[in-house]
């Protein structure tokens, strides 16, 4: 396969590239604390868009707990930025925010659900790079929870 060449677009995106990976923690009102392990993928494929793919799975049995797939988009404006996901727990996200520096802000500005999705009403997630060292939370919300810290994790590049 042939070497694509990153979208002049994407230079400013460019500290996300690569592999990432680590462990976290969360906590959720209906249940206790908990740690796992993390792996969030950016990648160009020439294109004015990163390919965005995350998994996780519990640290003591090594069990799939969650994935997402998506894309990353610089937005038209300068310093803004587009998310677009997919859940498997019957969730579509959309979501806008910022980029300054080597940080990423963004929080949904839609949310979409399957008949029997999980009732998700907002996220917000926060990215930074210092170094080889991406931190990552996630704040959510959902019909019966107002908006909480769900996760947060500490990863570095594979």
């Amino acid at each position: 396969m042939a070497l694509v060449t990153l979208h002049p677009d994407l230079e400013r995106l460019a500290f996300l590239l690569g592999t990432w990976r680590g462990e976290g923690e969360g906590e959720w009102p209906a249940g206790s604390a908990f740690r796992f392990g993390e792996e969030l993928t950016f990648e160009h494929v020439g294109d004015t868009f990163l390919l965005y793919q995350q998994k996780s799975w519990g640290l003591e049995d090594d069990e799939p707990i969650h994935f997402e797939r998506g894309f990353l988009r610089p937005a038209d404006l300068p310093g803004r930025v587009e998310l677009v996901l997919a859940h498997p727990l019957g969730v579509a996200e959309v979501a806008e925010g910022t980029l300054d520096g080597t940080v990423v802000e963004v929080a949904t500005t839609a949310v979409a659900l399957t008949a029997t999705g999980s009732p998700v009403t907002d996220l917000r997630r926060r990215i930074e790079v210092l170094d080889d060292t991406l931190t990552y939370e996630l704040h959510m919300a959902t019909d019966d929870i107002d908006l909480l810290s769900h996760i947060r994790s500490t990863l570095s590049r594979v």
